[in-house]
């Protein structure tokens, strides 16, 4: 994992995470990434996510830091509402958003579902572990796709204040992840949440209206964000009227 670069840091259980500048640069061959070890407690989630960190690893990795440059994010003013998706919701009507009904099941079914040109998945067994305590401790959320009663889709992701951090998302029926992402982006504009964290370029949050920015305007935009009135989570089907359904 070492180059000719600085090396990489290994942390401790206490160690701080390192600034997110000095994460490695697109030279090092793994461009973004930050530091290894130090578990993943409530508290060093809570202090990555506020630096504009997250972790990404594989089965049999250490804990690996990220703080990619550029970007990837979706501005809410920037989410393209297809139109398919669009008159798909209005042709059948037995859907419905819920905020944390079933936090533990969504984030099972994205630790089951690979990325595209992925094999496996990233979400192991501890980060889903994590990621459930996250929510426990009141910062990690689920966006939920029920059809006729049946969980069929959604997301989960992190939020510190009004920093949302997008994570992963399942479907098990065609436009289930995709109705969850449009009901987070009606939510976020009713909250005046103007950025959905992404984390890293793919080709789907593109055709979504992600697009990326330097890390220096990421950074400078969570920090305000954090630092106001954290948002109550709960999904109101008025905030529709947000994306002119």
């Amino acid at each position: 994992m070492e180059t000719d670069h600085t090396p990489l840091i290994y942390l401790g259980p206490h160690d701080p995470l390192p600034e997110p500048e000095t994460a490695w640069d697109q030279s090092s061959g793994v461009p973004g990434l930050l530091a290894a070890g130090g578990g993943l407690s409530v508290d060093r989630l809570r202090e990555a996510y506020s630096k504009g960190c997250f972790p990404w690893f594989s089965l049999g990795q250490p804990v690996l830091w990220w703080s990619p440059d550029p970007r990837m994010v979706l501005q809410t003013h920037h989410f393209r509402f297809h139109r398919s998706l669009r008159q798909w919701m209005k042709q059948k009507p037995s859907w419905e958003i819920r905020f944390d009904c079933a936090f533990n099941e969504v984030i099972e079914h994205c630790a089951k579902a690979p990325r595209p040109g992925q094999n496996g998945t990233w979400i192991v067994s501890e980060m889903v572990a994590a990621y459930k305590a996250l929510h426990v401790a009141g910062l990690a959320h689920s966006v939920e796709t029920w059809i006729d009663g049946e969980l069929c889709g959604g997301l989960y992701c992190v939020s510190l204040g009004r920093a949302v951090f997008g994570e992963s998302m399942f479907s098990l029926v065609p436009n289930g992840s995709k109705i969850a992402l449009a009901g987070l982006v009606a939510f976020c504009k009713a909250q005046h949440i103007s950025m959905i964290d992404c984390q890293q370029n793919t080709h789907h949050l593109a055709l979504m209206g992600a697009g990326e920015i330097s890390r220096a305007a990421f950074l400078s935009h969570i920090q305000t964000a954090q630092s106001l009135e954290p948002v109550r989570w709960d999904f109101d089907p008025l905030y529709w009227s947000e994306l002119s359904i």
